[in-house]
């Protein structure tokens, strides 16, 4: 090859080749924005209301192992056999846990229902560090490291809290931290649906 050649080839335009997926990226968050808007026009702006196809549905299969260092067991589909159990997803880097954590507290001394805890995409020790600062309401943890149970459940991020009736079928879910407000008006009468005996028809 002459001189000349090898000086053409170098000055020349290289081609990159781009996947032709880069060019989906503008019409993927377009229309993820879009959705989040008209979700947040249906529901006046309260994401808690956004609905869950799991409501009136069996809670799907799982089985979590336990937060070790609690002395607490994990959390299985089996578990799901109290009168009402209300699930928690919560995780040790999610800042609206903090705020919502004193209502958490609270539904855990209430005597009508079971409280568990399924740990969100979080390391146990940030976990551990979590609950033995702000207080460990729960009667069980799950460790769902991975998120995959969360997925199975709809969790669209955290904190969520989910009140499933004696019969394991999911009857309410609120998306975002539980308020004081929110709780009253809220979840408590939610609870006292589920625990109805009625609440499944």
């Amino acid at each position: 090859m002459t001189t000349t050649e090898e000086s053409t080839r170098a000055s020349a335009p290289q081609k990159t080749s781009r996947p032709r997926l880069v060019f989906l990226v503008p019409l993927f968050v377009f229309v993820t924005l879009a959705t989040v808007f008209l979700i947040r026009l249906q529901t006046d702006g309260d994401l808690s209301a956004v609905p869950s196809a799991l409501i009136g549905k069996p809670a799907p299969a799982f089985d979590l192992p336990r937060l070790d260092g609690t002395g607490l067991p994990g959390f299985k589909q089996a578990d799901l056999d109290a009168p009402v159990t209300v699930v928690n997803v919560f995780a040790s880097w999610c800042g609206p846990c903090r705020l919502e954590h004193p209502q958490i507290v609270a539904l855990g001394k209430n005597d009508r229902v079971r409280l568990v805890g399924i740990n969100y995409k979080d390391q146990p020790a940030n976990a551990l560090s979590f609950l033995e600062e702000l207080g460990n309401p729960y009667a069980a943890i799950g460790v769902d490291i991975r998120g995959r149970t969360g997925i199975d459940w709809g969790v669209y991020g955290v904190p969520e809290t989910f009140i499933v009736d004696r019969d394991g079928i999911i009857r309410f879910k609120h998306i975002g931290p539980i308020s004081a407000e929110a709780m009253d008006a809220v979840i408590l009468p939610e609870i006292d649906k589920a625990s109805s005996p009625t609440s499944g028809d």
